[in-house]
Order: structure tokens, then C-alpha cells, then sequence
């Protein structure tokens, strides 16, 4: 019953902290590329004033098709169900649930999410951007599995909670370090930042596949990717930067939170330095990347 109630615990923290604190490491982020660009910006709050202002406005349907309607909701669903399988400063609340793989599952069923919303839109703008969506599915993902997978096979285990405590505790191979860097590379274009501003595009398809959501459903969608960059950046603290950590639970999580925020920045300065690519440009640059994961593959499996 205590290991039970030990759990539920850790559950609702993960869901609130990434429901709570997403918005303002956005906020962050966006006073960061202010400031580099010699503006004040927006306050800190600002993500939270937007979500709200949304979640009080007149939804306006453009389609009556079941996937626009509700892709929001499963979307949000699927990001919320991916917070209980991540370590934020303590174990995964479903570690013994859930493992790399049902992580890379649901974060799919949450990009499938998008591009239906776009497809259904009966907009071309929407159709657009759900393809650029499936584009960058079909050329990111793979880096962000192999990745996970060379971690997997460096500690013997699929589940988060063991890879991370090996590698606390080991020493951190060359394998490593080569999907490592991929993977950073990858987030940055899951989160949909410079140079891989592609799937939105606002000064070419004016938000893709979110052209024609609009209120509460347009908020989930935002939100959905607010907390998107909270789990991307934890995971990758956790597993590829396994420093600074300590046994008391309360430190390790301010450790954790610290080692998010200076990744999130690094992640705003390549925003603010890098034009967008081109669609072509992207899919080159992703091949090598998956390249180079496929080396790290390779040293892997033979022991490196």
C-alpha cells in the first residue's frame, strides 16, 4: 500500500511540474532570443497568459471531422502519459510500466496526432504542414531511437530508471558521445526550433497543421509542445549528462532542473544564430545524422 501511494506521489509531481513549469522555461526561452536580439521581450509568464487567454476563447470549427476535433486532446493525453515515463530529478513514476520503446510509441501517437489535425483541416496550409510533420518524423525519429537504443545496450536494461543509474555510476563510452551530440541535434529539431522551423513556418504556411485550431484546442496543442521540450531536455540530462547528481531526493532535482534550463538555452541560441533549412537541406543534414547514430550503433555493439 506505502510503495502504492509512494508512486501515485511521484506520478502527480511529474504531471504537475511539466503541466506547471513547461510555460516558463518557454517563457525563458523567448527572453533569451529577445535579449540576443537586442529587444526587452515579453515577460516570463508570457506562455501562461497565452495558454489562458486561449483556454477563455470561442472555439471555431472549420471541419466537423472526429480527428480535428479531438487530435488536441489525444495529443495532450499522450504528452501527459510520456511525463509519468521520464525521470525528472527522481525515478520514472511508471518505470517498472514503461520503457524506452512505449516512450518512443506514445511520442509518435502524439506527432500522428498533428499531422491528422493538419490533414483534416481542409486547409492546404494544414496539408502541408502535416506532410512537413511526417517528414520530419520519418528523418528524426530514427536518430532519437538509435540513440536511445545505444543507451540501452551500454545498460543492458530498456528501462529509463536502470540506464540512468549506469551511467551514474560508469564511465560514459565513445558510443555515447556520438549519439549524444545527434541527439541534441534531434531535439532541437523536435522542438520544433531554428533551423528546423520547418513544420510551422510561420513566414511561409502560417502554422501548418495548427492553421485552423483555434481556443482550447489551439492551447492544448501549445501546451502539448511546451511540455515536449521539459521531457526531451530531462531525458536527455538524465541520460546524457549523467553528472551532478546526488542521493538526496530534493538536490537531485534541483541538479536535474538546472542541467534543463542551461540545455533549453543552448537550444534558444541555436534558435536565434540559424536560419531555417530548406526541406532538402534538412532531410541531408538528418541522413548523416543517422549516419553517424549508425556508428554509434556500431561501437556499441562491439564494446566502445
Amino acid at each position: 500500500m506505502s510503495l502504492s501511494i509512494h508512486h501515485l506521489g511521484f506520478a502527480l509531481f511529474n504531471l504537475l511540474l511539466v503541466i506547471l513549469l513547461s510555460p516558463l522555461l518557454e517563457g525563458i526561452i523567448r527572453k533569451l532570443v529577445a535579449l540576443v536580439h537586442s529587444r526587452i521581450g515579453p515577460p516570463l509568464i508570457q506562455p501562461y497568459l497565452d495558454i489562458l487567454k486561449l483556454l477563455g476563447k470561442e472555439e471555431i470549427v472549420s471541419s466537423d471531422n472526429f480527428f480535428f476535433r479531438y487530435s488536441p486532446v489525444f495529443s495532450f493525453g499522450a504528452i501527459l502519459l510520456v511525463a509519468l515515463l521520464v525521470p525528472i530529478g527522481a525515478p520514472p513514476p511508471l518505470n517498472a510500466g514503461g520503457d524506452i520503446l512505449v516512450f518512443i510509441y506514445i511520442l509518435s501517437f502524439a506527432a500522428v496526432m498533428v499531422m491528422l489535425s493538419g490533414v483534416t483541416s481542409e486547409s492546404p496550409f494544414g496539408v502541408l504542414g502535416a506532410a512537413r510533420e511526417m517528414m520530419m518524423v520519418l528523418t528524426v525519429e530514427p536518430v532519437i531511437v538509435i540513440a536511445l537504443i545505444v543507451a540501452a545496450i551500454k545498460a543492458n536494461s530498456l528501462q529509463f530508471g536502470s540506464i540512468i543509474t549506469h551511467f551514474q555510476n560508469n564511465s560514459f563510452p565513445l558510443s555515447m558521445v556520438l549519439v549524444g551530440i545527434a541527439l541534441f541535434i534531434s531535439i532541437v529539431a523536435q522542438l520544433a526550433r531554428l533551423p528546423f522551423d520547418i513544420v510551422e513556418a510561420d513566414q511561409e504556411i502560417m502554422e501548418g497543421p495548427f492553421i485552423e485550431q483555434s481556443g482550447p484546442k489551439l492551447a492544448l496543442f501549445k501546451w502539448s509542445f511546451y511540455a515536449k521540450e521539459l521531457i526531451f531536455a530531462a531525458v536527455f540530462v538524465s541520460i546524457f549528462v549523467p553528472w551532478l547528481h546526488s542521493d538526496v531526493l530534493i538536490i537531485n532535482f534541483i541538479y536535474t532542473l538546472l542541467k534543463i534550463l542551461v540545455l533549453l538555452l543552448v537550444v534558444g541560441v541555436v534558435h536565434v544564430v540559424n536560419p531555417r533549412l530548406r526541406i532538402d537541406q534538412a532531410v541531408r543534414y538528418f541522413a548523416v545524422l543517422i549516419f553517424v547514430t549508425i556508428i554509434g550503433l556500431a561501437f556499441a555493439l562491439a564494446g566502445s
